[in-house]
């Protein structure tokens, strides 16, 4: 499986199996299929709630295939109620019990908001629309990220759904670096300035939602289906998803397709064999709506919110 490199030496690989949303029942089937396509890299998080049947499904397969822990990649994240530095470190030991490692590979920060600490991984407002806030600053939260690597609990840290700004300041504090951040990107939000930014500060970027989220908001156009992805798909006798994907992939984007189904987790790693000509990646630079699908606005009153400045 083809890997770029971190800034700190540390190697992931470019496609990865996504975990979020996929049933408990149903993340056996998906992590053995995964592995026997050639996957070896799995995000996952905390706040998803399937940490441990990944757990029980990545030791089988380990086994089945005669594998060893270090030739699989895993991603975890912790979650925005965890962000007080005294919480860091057992958010991330939640993770590991659950998922029977003794490191992961690569541990975000899931968001830039924090959230009231507590058993409610989503801690309502009193208005019931909006979540309960905390103000830990990231700054703080960073420093027991970098303790994380210090302690050998994870190898490499990074951050997810930040801004440039956000991006920026933890740049100007940070003791270790981080290495790689998580956005949505898809053809229709290709999110190219914070890309850029990001890959020109060093870090790798992986895109959640490379195939947009099909059926995540009803009404709007969903890129399987959608007339020039078609097109392009045919030409190169592939799928819509193997088109959308190796779209990314040629931005030096990694990619994390979410799937329970064995045909389709087989399909989704068969785009290392063809490329895209610049007429077709400008075409799916431009062509999709440029809107974004994750705008979490019950997080939208904290400061941090990561999504009132352009990028």
């Amino acid at each position: 499986m083809k890997t770029i490199e971190f800034l700190d030496g540390n190697k992931i690989p470019f496609l990865g199996l996504g975990t979020w949303t996929s049933p408990s029942d149903k993340i056996r089937t998906a992590v053995l299929s995964a592995l026997e396509a050639g996957y070896r890299h799995f995000d996952c998080a905390f706040v998803y709630g399937n940490e441990k049947a990944v757990g029980e499904a990545l030791k089988e397969g380990i086994q089945k295939l005669n594998l060893k822990r270090e030739d699989i990649f895993v991603t975890s994240k912790v979650w925005c109620t965890h962000f007080r530095p005294e919480l860091v470190r057992k958010c991330c030991e939640t993770t590991l019990k659950d998922l029977q490692l003794s490191y992961v590979d690569l541990y975000l920060v899931h968001w830039p908001v924090a959230l009231k600490p507590g058993a409610e991984t989503f801690p309502k407002s009193a208005d019931g629309e909006t979540l309960e806030l905390d103000y830990p600053p990231l700054t703080e939260t960073w420093k027991a990220m970098e303790q994380l690597v210090d302690n050998k609990l994870v190898k490499s840290i990074g951050i997810s759904n930040f801004n440039k700004r956000q991006i920026d300041l933890i740049l100007s504090v940070c003791r270790i670096k981080p290495v790689n951040l998580q956005v949505e990107i898809h053809a229709n939000f290709p999110n190219t300035k914070l890309v850029e930014y990001a890959q020109s500060k060093g870090l790798t970027v992986t895109a959640y939602a490379p195939l947009g989220s099909p059926g995540a908001s009803p009404g709007e156009v969903d890129l399987l289906t959608a007339p020039w992805v078609c097109e392009i798909a045919d030409r190169h006798q592939k799928t819509t998803s193997q088109i959308l994907l190796r779209y990314l992939l040629q931005r030096n984007i990694i990619v994390i397709p979410k799937s329970v189904t064995p045909s389709r987790i087989v399909e989704n790693s068969k785009i290392f064999d063809f490329t895209l000509n610049d007429e077709e990646m400008k075409l799916l630079n431009t062509r999709g709506l440029n809107k974004r699908q994750f705008v979490l606005s019950s997080m939208r009153l904290h400061p941090e919110y990561p999504f009132k400045d352009e990028f």
